[in-house]
């Protein structure tokens, strides 16, 4: 009971804390720059934030929208309700809408004991045993078009905690694969960056090592969904 606790805390305050997102560029904004432009996802931005929706960008709503950028890594960070920020926001709220219980629609099996989840459409994981949550629901990368997590009832089948792909020449911390080469993994950078990984489900390096010490060879892995863009 207090492990199920635990996890069930821990995995809430991961989706809480910001999560930050790599856009793939180099582009930084002056920390004091704020546009006075209003971007063509201005109205949900405000409602997302909630914020008077008036579809108007305003001096407290570029300050509002700059703060979401920033705490969640998006770049350039002036404030402005462009499509790259408005579909952080979008998957955000599916990930906080989750809460703790990640299997409401029961999609995950709970036949099968301790079992780690994988939703590529909300891009989260987390693990159960039965019905019970024991950790998470925790942000996933998974892997990008052309290169898809693949779907279906996997097995835990290799572990290697300190691991290091000669494919891609990166390393991967408490790697558990399930289904070939895909495998749950530390990143170093971050699992919202695009596009997404080669099949793998990235982690960030805390969630891995909690799955590295919660589950173990033979363990059952079910993934489902379909990531958005793929």
């Amino acid at each position: 009971m207090v492990l199920r606790r635990l996890g069930v805390l821990l995995g809430a305050s991961a989706l809480a804390a910001p999560l930050t997102v790599a856009m793939g560029t180099t582009a930084q904004a002056a920390p004091s720059a704020c546009t006075a432009g209003t971007g063509p996802y201005q109205a949900k931005a405000e409602r997302f934030l909630g914020r008077t929706v008036d579809g108007k960008q305003s001096a407290a709503d570029c300050r509002a929208i700059r703060d979401f950028q920033r705490g969640h890594g998006v770049s350039p960070a002036i404030g402005y309700a462009g499509p790259v920020t408005w579909a952080v926001m979008e998957l955000v709220g599916r990930q906080r809408a989750a809460g703790d219980n990640p299997n409401a629609a029961g999609k995950c099996p709970t036949n099968k004991g301790r079992i780690a989840c994988v939703d590529l459409s909300r891009q989260l994981s987390w693990i159960q045993d039965g019905k019970r949550l024991k950790f998470g629901p925790v942000p996933i990368r998974s892997g990008r078009d052309g290169y898809e997590t693949r779907t279906g009832l996997k097995r835990i089948y290799w572990r290697s905690i300190d691991h290091w792909s000669t494919l891609y020449n990166v390393r991967m911390p408490y790697s558990q694969f399930f289904d070939g080469g895909q495998a749950f993994h530390a990143i170093d950078g971050s699992v919202w960056s695009a596009p997404g990984s080669h099949g793998c489900v990235n982690m960030r390096r805390a969630d891995a090592k909690s799955y590295w010490s919660l589950l173990k060879n033979g363990d059952d892995v079910y993934v489902y969904g379909r990531k958005p863009g793929t």
